[in-house]
Formats: structure tokens, C-alpha cells, sequence
């Protein structure tokens, strides 16, 4: 029908990313504020306000149970979320530039690294299976990672310039 349910305002800056949950009963955005936010798409209501980057939040996705949701931030760190408390449960300011590192959402151990891109990965993505990641990068190249394997299955090129979404 085209009708607008809600609009979702709060963020104090431009909204740089979001993301729905598997059950898409929540919305998640990042902004330029720093923060993120989780939204109930039902109410139009803020559930939660996700603080701790010290930078633009430019990345951010739910896991596949839709329980956690890990941020991005220009402040060179990657957070994991618990999203029925809102609180924070792990840290790493060990991200690279040029290639993702994998975490262990439960645990906070480092999982793999995949590597592969010349330039910045700007954004990241699981499939809803669990079972592929995606990553995008200004080298103007996609690529599509096994993520039991943690090997590359595709290079996606052709663009001229940086890709900076995936999904």
C-alpha cells in the first residue's frame, strides 16, 4: 500500500546503517551520533539505546537468532550486543582494515581471519543461514566467504568504484 507505519526519530545524526532481526520484530539503526538503537517495529517505540563507540557507528548486524547484534565503529573497535538487556558483553579494538576478523559472539575468542581485499572492508553481512558472510570493500570488489570453511567461494568485481553495503 505504500503507507508509512512509523518514523523512528531519537538519533541525534544522520542514520548510517541498519538492520532488521530474523524474526523482523526489531529494527536496529547506527548513526553518526555514535550510538545504536534497537526500535520495536510493532509499537514504533525505542527499545533500547546501544552506547560505548566513541565514534560513528558504520556497521551493524543481528546474529541469526536475532539475540545479539555486533556494531562497527570508526573508532576502530567491533562490539557485541545482548539485545534483551541492551547491554554490552564484548569488545575488540583489534579490527582490521583490510580484511574481517570473526569473533565468537558467546565466548569473545577470535575465530578467523578472512583476507583477501587491497583495500578498506566497509561492510559485512551472514547470510540469515549462518552459513556464508559477505563482505564489500573499496577496492571495488565483493566477496562471499564459507563460514564453516572460512574459505572465499566468490569474488564478486566489476564495479568501478568502492561497494560500501552488502546484504
Amino acid at each position: 500500500t505504500g503507507q508509512c507505519y512509523h518514523t523512528f526519530r531519537g538519533h541525534s545524526a544522520e542514520i548510517v546503517c541498519l538492520s532488521f532481526n530474523p524474526q523482523s520484530t526489531l529494527l536496529a539503526t547506527g548513526s553518526m551520533d555514535t550510538t545504536a538503537k534497537l526500535w520495536d517495529l510493532e509499537k514504533g517505540e525505542e527499545v533500547a539505546t546501544l552506547n560505548g563507540h566513541s565514534a560513528e557507528i558504520i556497521a551493524l548486524s543481528f546474529n541469526t537468532t536475532g539475540d545479539r547484534i555486533i556494531t562497527g565503529s570508526f573508532d576502530h573497535t567491533v562490539a557485541v550486543w545482548d539485545v534483551g538487556t541492551g547491554s554490552e558483553l564484548v569488545r575488540s579494538s583489534n579490527a582490521c582494515c583490510l580484511c574481517v576478523q570473526l569473533w565468537d559472539a558467546e565466548t569473545g575468542a577470535h575465530v578467523a581471519t578472512l583476507a583477501g581485499h587491497s583495500k578498506e572492508v566497509l561492510d559485512v553481512c551472514f547470510d540469515y543461514a549462518g552459513q556464508r558472510i559477505a563482505t564489500a570493500s573499496a577496492d571495488g570488489s565483493a566477496r562471499v566467504y564459507n563460514a564453516g570453511t572460512k574459505q572465499c567461494i566468490a569474488k564478486l568485481e566489476g564495479h568501478e568504484d568502492e561497494i560500501s553495503k552488502v546484504s
